[in-house]
């Protein structure tokens, strides 16, 4: 199974904080993610799931995705293009047995093997200090109760979203809210609960040394959901409300949807401003979350309509970047493509951001 908690992890050894990343999450150095590089001749801005050829193999991907499912080295299928520029069905493997067991084509739509190690959830450098308020988002941030068991955690605030009257900060759910459980703290996460900047992981497990940017609006979106989101209220004076991104600058109100080729910019907590290649779309992968900074297992979720991009060494996402904007590779007005969750060393996973909007009401906040 996949497992997606893209958030970061911290110890508290005798109450000395000493952040430290979790060996199972994604983690790597800042800086320039993969070139984007696709075949030549192809048109990129023709490849998203409104493309003919695209959308022809969509329904035998997932006529297939349940059965190849089924044996737990395959974590998960999309749509890519393999080595020839053709639309063909990726298949995510984690071990050679079961790459040497997958079907070389399925009705006639060849598949492209992509060998992975597991997909977790990214909450954990890149931007991981205080900022002088009003703070720019892809920062470093979280619950500002996120420690239990002798961990702390914490993730990145995304971007900012209009939901009615308020201007609230976009991240997910195992970043703002995924304490469901009195276990380790003794409290679980409510609405109205605060968001801090930087995360504990980042100011030694002491909430004191962080601020106060904005107050939790508990959504629950997983696991009924298909997206793996939250978000929370800003505090008046405490957020730049333009929106504006460290690194990418105010991006644009308009979204756009992903495309194979499409290349694609994030900035967040570990990696700061890094670059990637979308990869596959339509993608179904299973994430395992657990509860607390540092619980026992909760649940397992399966996403669908998923969007993935390339991820070589880790390089694009990695842990404590959980909750990072996706948006297009333009150095103007950016337009955001999804939302940030889940990866492993080869691969990152994103929310489309369509589905994300959709699920709070909302709008994004930018130019």
């Amino acid at each position: 199974m996949m497992r997606t908690f893209t958030r970061s992890r911290g110890a508290l050894w005798l109450f000395v904080g000493a952040a430290i990343l979790i060996s199972l999450v994604i983690w790597g150095c800042s800086g320039s993610g993969d070139t984007p590089v696709g075949p030549a001749g192809l048109d990129d801005n023709a490849l998203s799931l409104a493309n003919p050829k695209v959308l022809a193999v969509i329904p035998i991907q997932e006529r297939h995705t349940k059965d190849l499912m089924a044996n737990p080295d395959v974590i998960g299928t999309a749509v890519t293009l393999n080595d020839q520029g053709e639309p063909a069905i990726m298949l995510l493997v984690t071990t050679e047995a079961a790459g040497k067991t997958a079907p070389m084509e399925i009705e006639g739509v060849p598949v492209q093997l992509v060998y992975t190690d597991k997909i977790v959830a990214m909450k954990s450098g890149g931007h991981k200090t205080i900022q002088t308020p009003p703070i720019q988002l892809g920062t470093s941030g979280g619950w500002r109760d996120d420690l239990a068991n002798g961990f702390c955690c914490g993730g990145t605030l995304g971007s900012l979203i209009q939901v009615g009257g308020q201007k609230r900060i976009l991240s997910n759910y195992h970043v703002f809210e995924a304490d469901i459980v009195n276990g380790g703290n003794g409290i679980t996460a409510q609405t109205g609960d605060f968001i801090i900047q930087p995360g504990l992981i980042d100011v030694g497990c002491n909430e004191n040394n962080a601020q106060n940017v904005a107050t939790l609006v508990k959504s629950s979106s997983l696991p009924g959901s298909n997206v793996d989101a939250s978000s929370a209220t800003i505090i008046s004076g405490q957020v730049d409300e333009s929106g504006a991104i460290l690194e990418v600058g105010t991006i644009s109100s308009s979204t756009v949807a992903a495309s194979l080729n499409q290349a694609v910019k994030k900035s967040g907590r570990t990696t700061g401003l890094s670059r990637a290649t979308v990869n596959g779309l339509n993608a179904t992968v299973s994430v395992a979350y657990d509860n607390e900074c540092a619980g026992g297992a909760a649940f397992t979720k399966t996403f669908t309509g998923q969007i993935l991009t390339t991820n070589r060494g880790s390089r694009f996402l990695a842990g404590g970047d959980s909750g990072s904007l996706m948006v297009e590779d333009v150095t103007t007005s950016p337009r955001a493509v999804g939302l940030l969750y889940a990866g492993s060393s080869t691969l990152a996973v994103a929310n489309p951001i369509g589905q994300v909007l959709s699920f709070f009401g909302a709008t994004m906040v930018g130019n």
